[in-house]
């Protein structure tokens, strides 16, 4: 199941970016499963990492490499996650760096390495290895949407999202992919997201978009509340669109700024729509908030409400849920008679308790709709903030409990 028609863009090419795909039998003989991306000398990366503590060895090693050299090969495999595996998992994310980096004829920092799958399981590197060559045989300008296929583990559908536009006589485009379904909760939400573009961004200004659009989009994003072990966003600039640096004080900083948040903003949105299990893409809007913080912890906290997320999977108006993860939000000093909470243009509740103009079946209109939208009206500040998540239905339960059989 999964929330509209999930159907991949045109992809526009990134000059100064490859991409290719192949099958290592990671888990399962046959699939593809191990993705390359080649970045072209000069080209600068940023990104941003789950806050699991027990993040997986290919976690900690691309943070280190990051550090160390100029980034110019992501190595990311599916069907393990190389978490939860000790000093070996270590090794074995070291030894198919070291492996790609020597096949490539570049150093053993450049390569930063990815995983996602199954916790706790020894990585097959010698697969992996065995299928490097091949791998970087098949680079192409034009293989996004076979990336987008090879990075997926329970999805059901590839993601992918690409923007073209003009600063001044230069062409800039952007795509990314994005791949999550299960284990998903900010901080970051189990989800890996690639998002490149040919523009020359400063590296100053690389490093606080990559944090900044992250933290608006995927990091907004809840299908669980569970986060991951592997969780990365990666932002790479290849600078090669043929137009000068742009830094924070360029005047077409916030054009690109705006084409690329709509890109994170479409890939995140892409892992909601295809939760495990999920019938309903749910936007969640507290207005009103006194702080930022506080208007998450509403929004977060009705989000991951299992009351409330199958009550939506019934299509069940049942509004007294919502108010019930209101009312435990932890909001102190809440004035009940100027909250206000929303679904659709629908209001449920007004003045403390049921709004007066409510009805049944105006509820139920709302409710039987895929894409649904909650607002919640604290009516104590001028802060408003933005979640989005899905409904919880058997099909959840069953994809969890038979996941690795």
């Amino acid at each position: 199941m999964a929330v509209g028609p999930g159907t991949l863009p045109q992809f526009f090419p990134v000059k100064g970016v490859k991409t290719g795909i192949v099958s290592a039998g990671i888990k399962k003989p046959g699939r593809k499963d191990l993705v390359v991306i080649e970045l072209a000398p000069g080209s600068r990366v940023a990104g941003i990492f789950t806050t699991n503590q027990f993040c997986a060895a290919p976690v900690q090693l691309c943070r280190r490499h990051l550090q160390a050299a100029e980034p110019r090969f992501l190595l990311i495999n599916t069907g393990n996650a190389n978490a939860g595996t000790g000093e070996p998992g270590m090794r074995d994310a070291v030894a198919c760096c070291a492996a790609l980096a020597e096949n490539a004829g570049v150093e053993l920092q450049a390569v930063l390495p990815f995983s996602t799958g199954v916790i706790g399981e020894p990585l097959p590197a010698g697969r992996i290895i065995d299928a490097l060559p091949a791998l970087l045989a098949g680079t192409a300008e034009d293989r996004w949407a076979d990336a987008a296929a090879g990075i997926m583990t329970t999805d059901t559908r590839a993601k992918g999202a690409s923007r073209q536009l003009h600063l001044g006589e230069h062409r800039v485009n952007i795509s990314g992919i994005s791949k999550g379904a299960g284990m998903i909760r900010p901080n970051m939400a189990t989800m890996l997201g690639f998002i490149a573009t040919d523009a020359k961004l400063a590296p100053e200004l690389l490093s606080r978009w990559s944090a900044e659009l992250g933290e608006r989009s995927f990091n907004r994003i809840t299908i669980d509340g569970d986060t991951s072990t592997n969780d990365a966003c990666m932002l790479m600039a290849t600078g090669q669109y043929g137009g000068p640096e742009i830094d924070a004080d360029s005047p077409f900083a916030d054009d690109l700024k705006t084409a690329l948040q709509e890109v994170y903003l479409e890939l995140a949105h892409a892992i909601v729509r295809d939760g495990e299990g999920a019938t309903k893409f749910v936007t969640i809007e507290v207005s009103r908030a006194a702080s930022v913080q506080e208007a998450l912890d509403v929004a977060f906290t009705v989000a991951h409400s299992p009351l409330v997320k199958t009550a939506l999977f019934a299509s069940d108006p049942n509004w007294g849920r919502i108010l019930a993860a209101v009312g435990r939000a932890g909001v102190e000093g809440l004035d009940l008679q100027a909250l206000a909470i929303f679904l659709g243009d629908v209001c449920l509740v007004r003045n403390g308790g049921r709004a007066d103009d409510y009805s049944e079946e105006r509820g139920q209109a709302m409710m039987n709709q895929e894409e649904i939208t909650i607002h919640i009206d604290l009516g104590r500040g001028e802060v408003s903030e933005r979640v989005w998540t899905c409904d919880l239905s058997h099909d959840y339960v069953t994809i969890n409990a038979e996941y690795r059989t």
